[in-house]
C-alpha cells in the first residue's frame, strides 16, 4: 500500500450533511431546550427537552447523548446572539449609546433566563470559549476606543469592565430573580454613572483579557466539580 493510499484512508471521512426531516428535530431539540431550561434550569432532564419538542427520547438521544451536549449547542447559539449585540452598539453613531444598549441587552437577555445563565455559567469547551472569546473582544475594543475619544467614557475603563458589568447584573438577577426580576435595573444606572469620566481614581487596574478568560475557566471548571459532587 503506498503512502499515498495510506494517507487517504487516514483522513476523515466529511461530515454529511443532515436530513432535512433531522435538522428539523435539532433544531426543535434545541428551541424546547431554551423554553424549558428557562424555567427550570439545568435540572431539567433530556426527557422534559423531547417532551416539550413532542419527540421521542430515543430521537433526542440520537442528536445529543446528554442534556450537556445540548446544553453547548444553546451556549453557541445565545453566544452569537451576544455578539450580534456587541456588533450592532459597536455601529452605533453615538458609542455610549452603544456601551448601554450592549450591557441593557445582554443583561436583560441573560436575567430573564434562567437556563440561559445556567448554561453560560455552567458549560465550558476551550475550543468554542477561544472563538467567542476573540470574536466578542473586537466589536467590544472598538466601541470603548470610540466613547474614549468622544468623552463619554473614563480614560481608564477597558473592555473587560464592560464584561464583568454585565456579570454582576445577571448576579443580581440570580440571586433575586424569584422575588425581584427586575432589581438589575436598579443597578444598571449606578454601573453606567461609574463608567462616566470625573468619577474618583480607581484603585486597582483592570484585569487582562486573557487573565479574565483564565479565571472564567477556573469559575466554570469549579462549578462544574461542586454540581458532579452534589448529593442526587
Amino acid at each position: 500500500m503506498t503512502d499515498g493510499r495510506c494517507a487517504a484512508l487516514a483522513e476523515p471521512a466529511p461530515a454529511r450533511p443532515l436530513r432535512k426531516d433531522a435538522a428539523r428535530n435539532r433544531e426543535l431539540l434545541v428551541q424546547a431546550a431554551r423554553e424549558v431550561f428557562a424555567e427550570r434550569g439545568l435540572e431539567a432532564s433530556l426527557d422534559d427537552v423531547a417532551h416539550r419538542a413532542g419527540l421521542g427520547i430515543g430521537t433526542a438521544y440520537r442528536h445529543f447523548p446528554n442534556k450537556y451536549e445540548l446544553a453547548k449547542a444553546i451556549f453557541a447559539q445565545a453566544i452569537d446572539e451576544i455578539i450580534a449585540l456587541a456588533e450592532r452598539a459597536a455601529a452605533m453613531d453615538d458609542p455610549w449609546d452603544g456601551i448601554v444598549s450592549f450591557l441593557e441587552g445582554t443583561a436583560e437577555a441573560q436575567t430573564a433566563d434562567r437556563g440561559l445563565r445556567e448554561v453560560l455559567l455552567g458549560v465550558h469547551d476551550d475550543e468554542l470559549v477561544t472563538r467567542v472569546n476573540d470574536r466578542l473582544s473586537a466589536p467590544l475594543r472598538d466601541l470603548v476606543r470610540r466613547a474614549k475619544r468622544s468623552g463619554s467614557l473614563r480614560k481608564d475603563a477597558e473592555a473587560t469592565d464592560l464584561g464583568l458589568a454585565v456579570m454582576m447584573l445577571c448576579m443580581v438577577a440570580d440571586i433575586t430573580g424569584d422575588v425581584a426580576p427586575q432589581l438589575w435595573r436598579r443597578y444598571l444606572p449606578m454601573l453606567l454613572d461609574g463608567l462616566r469620566p470625573g468619577g474618583k481614581k480607581l484603585p486597582v487596574p483592570p484585569i487582562g483579557e486573557d487573565d479574565l478568560r483564565a479565571a472564567m475557566t477556573s469559575h466554570k471548571q469549579r462549578l462544574l466539580r461542586v454540581g458532579q459532587h452534589r448529593p442526587e
